[in-house]
């Protein structure tokens, strides 16, 4: 063709469309380029009849590009774009399929751009680059060719999947796409990703009860932090009508005809299958993108191209929108086709849709040196450059992620957050330095951390209250990234995911092995380091094998086994944030014992080599990790002398620890057991659970499994990663200080927790009428007189025959209670114990009877 294009737009998605739309309504040459038949192949592929959402609701939508777009159905959403396109003009051409683009490379005098890349160090860099020349050519599938002075590439990243690594994931049964919910009846159906995309594909295939399917969605996390809000609580309301089963923290072992095969927290399940719907994301179309000459802003599979803040790529005058420049909601990509058409036009001054927003968020804040401030595109890249979480992102992702964030300055001494405090977001000191007060008992004890590292990671991964109280050190600069966008974060950018797990392994090392250990010690050994999760039952180390690399039990724990007589003996239970496999590290030799996952764990895997190196380097932390393994050596020397004479004492304790384990144990951090061979029956322990949290019992004594003379009763294990915090609307359940897991007053009474627990611990009941003030007492006669219990009374005047809300009830370990637990403490027999990780092993050993 002999005619030049203004601009070639390549893919009619929201982001292309829109451009197109803007650019014949500017009265532009421009050409559509659309691989397909018909327009917006990304929507049209969604499945009939979906909901399709307008958010964020506080962006605002582009009016000049001519596009409509409001929250509706799949099929009116096409029809109004298609009716738009053609009454607009826009110039479309279908089934045009662009296979390369290629340019003259001749630069156009006197048309420089400047882009300027900010350092960590506070310092810039000023590159200028000449704008191109016209013609880009592009080469078409069918051998045509489309000369254009400008190319709005506009794909998006749903041609190219993320696929299933599974064996058998390649089968007939695995399909990525997810037409018409409808045309699939009677059938066993796991959707595998929980995304928005995978999310909508389950509730659509079990909205309609008369198709019988059995839908489950499968989630490698315990949370759903890609998926916007709507979709979750879609899904949390199907799943408790019954549609749908939801299984999260696990992932897909295995696929063969007929059958799945998965890896749960609780081992390994296998379940009848006919299909496979996977939704695990895509990434972009690389190979293609480098070819046309523009640049990624890191090798990773999923990180994007490299774009100054218009959308311009390292190829000039090749300008990317949409989900390939990483911004997939519609409202983004519609906004960028219409600025980059009016950037392309001369308009140098239009300002991102969000702008507004984000000068919100900086103003009133300078940084050193700058009192007159910056431009949000030089916040956001002082951001990134200054915090080494975000130093994988583009500007683009930059501006999404700081509309879930907060920046803010703090003066010296000012309190961040106080130990103890709730709380699950991270920190990035952008600018100064915080201080970490390490000792309670003496707040002039504290860690300096400088500009460019975090804060607050327990709390986001854990859950738990904040571990120290955080001051700033000196005036600074914080981000506060909200506990759902560091999710996000770490999931999309793998460079901010790799960040967080070293800054998080280095920390754990710290803590563990002690020492006086600093960052510098360590960095050779994090350097190596590999985070590998563990199925339950599954062996990280075999006894008689060779192999000295040392692990620490990040999340979950292992159990610790030696053959004896030919069967597999307990010998020891490993919590997380402990350590295994020092042993061969320190003298040599084969393994001498197998450990194993209790549960579903995450590991650190170390390097022995570099370990040895460590340990020479660090004599003080020799002798503590010669000290541990004494210990364990004399546990391993007690039970071997013990398998002749008394076999039945250590069949005896092997039966009790495993069945410890299988009881919850190996997530808890502490669990209730009584010793029957004690227990009299009184019920004392009910009743002090009742008098300590306003007549409502945690405890029920009888219900629960036993073991010999040990039984295990319906209380709450108080797990690492409990299963009900994972699934609370208005996040409710905490961690407190000294490891309870408690409800609070904002508890709206859904019942999902009660349903998440595996241990049916939680139950809803009604809560009773406030007490009156005394004073009501002395001038109406309502409420308890002197010497009438509170409860007593509460529940003798709670209302009859009205339907009282109902509230989440399990135990909070009597938590700022005096004297510990009422149950333990109103025992007359000591039957009633309660038992930390440490201290399984020893009530293993405490036959009390046998021994």
């Amino acid at each position: 063709m002999s005619e030049v294009f203004r601009i070639a737009i390549i893919g009619s998605g929201p982001a292309g469309l829109s451009a197109a739309a803007h650019a014949a309504r500017l009265g532009l040459s421009h050409v559509l380029l659309e691989k397909t038949g018909h327009l917006s192949d990304t929507i049209y592929k969604y499945q009939k009849g979906k909901h399709v959402m307008a958010t964020p609701s506080q962006l605002v939508l582009r009016a000049g590009g001519g596009l409509p777009f409001d929250a509706g159905k799949r099929e009116t959403i096409l029809g109004n774009w298609s009716e738009a396109a053609a009454a607009l003009g826009v110039n479309v051409r279908h089934d045009a399929e662009v296979r390369a683009i290629s340019g003259t490379g001749a630069p156009i005098a006197g048309s420089v751009q400047k882009i300027v890349t900010r350092k960590r160090d506070g310092s810039s860099e000023t590159k200028e680059l000449q704008r191109h020349a016209p013609p880009y050519r592009l080469q078409l599938a069918d051998g045509a060719e489309i000369l254009a002075e400008t190319v709005i590439l506009a794909i998006g990243t749903q041609g190219n999947p993320n696929l299933m690594a599974c064996p058998g994931g390649d089968g007939r049964q695995v399909q990525y796409q997810l037409d018409d919910p409808q045309e699939y009846t009677d059938e066993h159906i796991f959707v595998i990703g929980g995304g928005d995309a995978g999310i909508e594909n389950a509730l659509g295939l079990a909205a309609d009860a008369a198709q019988a399917n059995i839908v489950s969605l499968v989630n490698r996390s315990a949370e759903f932090s890609t998926a916007k809000d709507a979709n979750v609580k879609a899904l949390l309301a199907a799943r408790d009508a019954g549609r749908i089963s939801i299984l999260t923290g696990t992932t897909t072992r295995s696929i063969e005809p007929g059958w799945i095969t998965l890896d749960t927290p609780d081992g390994e399940v296998r379940a009848r299958c006919d299909r496979v719907i996977a939704r695990m994301g895509s990434a972009p179309p690389r190979a293609f993108v480098e070819a046309c000459g523009i640049e990624f802003t890191s090798n990773d599979r999923l990180a994007y191209p490299r774009l100054s803040p218009v959308f311009e790529s390292t190829a000039p005058g090749i300008f990317v929108v949409g989900a390939l420049a990483g911004y997939p909601l519609i409202k983004h990509c519609m906004n960028q086709g219409h600025d980059v058409v009016e950037f392309i036009n001369g308009n140098r001054d239009l300002k991102p849709a969000d702008e507004p927003i984000l000068e919100a968020k900086f103003r009133g804040l300078a940084p050193a040196g700058r009192p007159d401030g910056l431009s949000v595109a030089d916040w956001l890249e002082h951001l990134r450059g200054r915090v080494s979480i975000l130093n994988g992102m583009s500007p683009l992702q930059m501006r999404e992620f700081m509309l879930d964030s907060e920046v803010r300055a703090y003066r010296a001494g000012e309190i961040v957050f106080e130990r103890n405090a709730p709380g699950s977001s991270l920190f990035g000191v952008v600018e100064g330095e915080v201080r970490v007060e390490v000792d309670p008992t003496n707040p002039a004890i504290t860690v300096p951390l400088g500009a460019g590292t975090i804060f607050g990671e327990v709390g986001l991964i854990s859950g738990r209250r904040r571990g120290a109280t955080i001051r700033a050190g000196s005036d600074c600069i914080l981000v506060e990234i909200a506990r759902g966008a560091a999710l996000k974060l770490m999931s999309a950018v793998p460079a901010a995911g790799r960040e967080v797990t070293r800054i998080t392994t280095t920390r754990s090392l710290q803590q563990i092995f002690k020492s006086g250990l600093t960052p510098d010690d360590l960095a050779a050994i994090i350097e190596t380091a590999k985070v590998e999760t563990i199925r339950a039952g599954q062996a990280i180390i075999n006894e008689g094998e060779d192999g000295d690399d040392i692990f620490i039990i990040r999340s979950g724990s292992m159990v610790v086994e030696k053959s004896i007589g030919g069967k597999p003996v307990f010998l020891s239970y490993v919590p997380a944030g402990s350590y295994v496999g020092e042993m061969t590290v320190i003298d040599g030799g084969k393994r001498t014992a197998t450990v194993r996952a209790a549960v579903k764990a995450d590991v650190i895997r170390l390097e022995g080599a570099r370990f040895r190196d460590l340990l020479a380097a660090k004599p003080d932390l020799l002798a503590r990790l010669r000290a541990d393994m004494a210990t364990r050596t004399s546990l391993n020397s007690f039970i071997e002398s013990k398998k002749d004479g008394f076999r039945g004492v250590v069949d005896m304790y092997t039966g009790v620890a495993n069945f410890l384990v299988d009881q919850g144990l190996g997530e808890a951090t502490d669990v209730l057991l009584i010793d029957e061979k004690l227990c009299v029956g009184c019920d004392n322990c009910e009743k002090a659970c009742a008098d300590s949290h306003d007549g409502l019992s945690r405890l029920d004594r009888e219900a629960g499994r036993t073991y010999a003379h040990l039984h295990v009763p319906t209380s709450c294990r108080h797990c690492e990663h409990p299963h009900c915090m994972a699934d609370c609307p208005p996040n409710a359940i905490h961690r407190g200080p000294t490891g309870e897991v408690y409800i609070d007053e904002t508890c709206i009474g859904c019942g999902n927790c009660q349903r998440g627990c595996p241990y049916g611990v939680i139950r809803m009941d009604k809560l009773p009428p406030k007490k009156p003030w005394l004073l009501s007492w002395l001038l109406f006669g309502s409420g308890p007189g002197p010497g009438e219990p509170d409860k007593a009374w509460r529940y003798k005047h709670t209302p009859k025959g009205v339907e009282a809300p109902k509230k989440a009830i399990k135990c909070d370990m009597c938590a700022g209670q005096s004297g510990g637990p009422a149950c333990v403490r109103a025992c007359p027999t000591g039957a009633a114990i309660r038992v930390s990780p440490e201290q399984f092993l020893s009530v293993a050993l405490l036959d009390r009877g046998a021994g």
